[in-house]
């Protein structure tokens, strides 16, 4: 063999396992059945000297009867060990092969049965190889689990050259709503259906892998790299463009993919699995439902990345963070307060877009101190304006989870003077996921309070009427997405009339977010949304221009 293929053709750890029990008939086949590895005792007793035209079916030709290649077939295919007997034809003598899973294809072990029927130990053989399999694979959809992931790849890197391996992570986009709503009976369907959509797109030398929740992988050992790799990740992901039937209900569940091959990015498996990793990363930012392979251009961007993840620790400490006020409007004409929005200055990379810096704040454990450091600043902010005006704090999900959220609220309005019902806090349906108990006392209590409470970006989340029903808001907000093209959509008309319509029936005010035209104004005036907000009627400030913009001689006429 070549030693590109003694790579491919190589035993994992708990393969060689098995050959370390002495005097043992084990022998090695890849997915076409071809011998790649026997133990000792096996070699002698088959004679064999030369792995290059042995197959499965050389050695056992019995297994070739209708049955028993069945067996071998749904070993292969399943992963789930099986025992088959076989009688060779010119003694009669009986005996039961025991055959598994590996990783490059499927193993047998030999237990023989002599003239008289005894019988050498096949229950304790079955027993073995049934606690082989539970070890190395995922209960839930029979693939090779995270430890046989590791143990293979460990197996194969360094790739020698010419060789060339691709290593695939995948995660499922879009599968914790289905926990959630569904529940996680539901959700075990969904990934049991999605390994079998995976496992179905695979061919030969590649092998799928749950590593642990929705996180899956994939190994493909092929020499004609990326192309063979992208082809493969391509069709992963179309794979799970068609919806999920779970009780009779449809249900959406994308894929991204992460690309990385060896020894081109990475030839040890810390750094392979962190470059395929990485690639996942830049699918999952381009939007998911995608394949990327690694490239060291993502490398740059995570590392500049990181460098703003460690720049955030200290950016409210060096002052970096400040805060824009955008009007909110009473049409056709009135102000009635302004929306608080932080923002981040870089010292040396300039603005940082919220969208880029809040999601690195929360999943660091950093928004409590700076969402508290905006409630203080807006509020403080709020108490010098005319006493008509109010202020509305966006909160994120990880400050509106965080335990003694109401008493940090009416601590900081006491230390302020300012009244409850002139703070407006914004909540997205996200938060509303998880901990509903917990979540309705916390609306209530701060409603209880007098402060007001708005549910933020309407209609781009899960948009459950059930929490309209249960949870005490005093504002909707229509995302800007509706509004948009709301002066040419009909279904964008019709969906802003429903929820202002829905709002008002339920006793509740509504705003629409991101009006930039008069004719969207107008529009939504005649609709009777009862307040607007967007760059045609003011764009943020800082504090002190708001004073400024309060003695216009007059505001945007309708």
């Amino acid at each position: 063999m070549q030693d590109a293929d003694k790579t491919l053709s190589a035993s994992s750890s708990v393969e060689r396992y098995s050959f370390t029990q002495t005097d043992e008939l084990i022998s090695l086949y890849d997915e076409s059945f071809h011998l790649i590895d026997c133990s000792p005792r096996h070699s002698e007793t088959y004679v064999i000297d030369s792995l290059v035209n042995a197959t499965l079916w050389r050695v056992y030709p019995e297994l070739l009867a209708a049955n028993p290649k069945s067996a071998v077939e749904s070993v292969l295919a399943s992963g789930v060990p099986r025992s088959v007997e076989i009688a060779d034809a010119t003694t009669g003598e009986r005996r039961t092969l025991l055959v598994f899973r590996t990783g490059r294809g499927i193993g047998v072990v030999e237990t023989e049965r002599n003239s008289i029927g005894r019988d050498t130990s096949r229950q304790s053989d079955s027993d073995r190889a049934l606690l082989l399999h539970q070890a190395t694979h995922d209960v839930l959809t029979g693939l090779p689990n995270r430890r046989q992931f590791s143990d293979e790849l460990r197996d194969t890197l360094p790739m020698p050259a010419g060789a060339k391996l691709a290593v695939m992570q995948i995660d499922l986009d879009d599968f914790k709503p289905i926990n959630d709503t569904l529940g996680h009976g539901a959700g075990d369907v969904v990934l049991k259906m999605a390994a079998e959509r995976i496992r179905s797109a695979l061919g030969e030398r590649e092998r799928a892998y749950r590593l642990a929740g929705d996180e899956f992988a994939v190994i493909q050992w092929k020499v004609d790299q990326p192309r063979e790799a992208e082809r493969l990740a391509d069709a992963l992901v179309n794979a799970f463009k068609e919806p999920f039937t779970v009780d009779g209900i449809n249900v959406f569940v994308g894929a991204s993919v992460g690309v990385a091959i060896a020894p081109g990015d990475g030839n040890e498996i810390e750094q392979l699995m962190k470059t395929a990793d990485i690639a996942l990363y830049a699918a999952k930012k381009d939007g998911r439902g995608r394949a990327r392979t690694f490239s060291r251009s993502m490398l740059i961007v995570l590392e500049q990345r990181e460098m703003l993840r460690r720049s955030l620790r200290i950016a409210l400490q060096e002052g970096q963070f400040f805060i824009e006020y955008q009007p909110l409007v009473k049409p056709p004409f009135s102000i009635v307060g302004f929306e608080a929005l932080l923002r981040w200055r870089h010292p040396i990379v300039g603005l940082i877009p919220p969208s880029v810096f809040i999601p690195m704040a929360e999943s660091d454990g950093l928004m409590s101190e700076i969402g508290q450091w905006v409630l203080e600043q807006a509020c403080r902010a709020a108490a010098s304006w005319p006493a008509q005006f109010r202020v509305a704090v966006n909160l994120s999900p990880a400050e509106f989870l965080r335990e003694g959220l109401t008493d940090r609220v009416a601590q900081t309005l006491d230390a302020v003077g300012l009244r409850a019902d002139r703070l407006e806090l914004e909540i997205t349906e996200s938060v509303l996921l998880e901990r509903t108990t917990n979540n309705l006392d916390t609306l209530n209590t701060l409603n209880v309070l007098g402060v007001q409470i708005s549910l933020d970006d309407f209609g781009t989340y899960y948009s459950s009427l059930s929490y309209l029903k249960n949870f005490p808001f005093d504002t909707i907000k229509i995302d800007k997405y509706f509004i948009k093209d709301l002066e040419s959509d009909e279904k964008s008309q019709t969906i802003v009339r429903f929820i202002v319509a829905l709002a008002h029936g339920l006793g509740m005010r509504v705003t629409a977010e991101g009006v930039e035209t008069r004719g969207q104004a107008t529009w939504l005036q005649k609709e009777g949304c009862d307040q607007l907000q967007g760059y045609f009627l003011g764009v943020p400030m800082p504090a002190e221009a708001i004073g400024e913009f309060l003695h216009l001689p007059s505001l945007v006429m309708l």
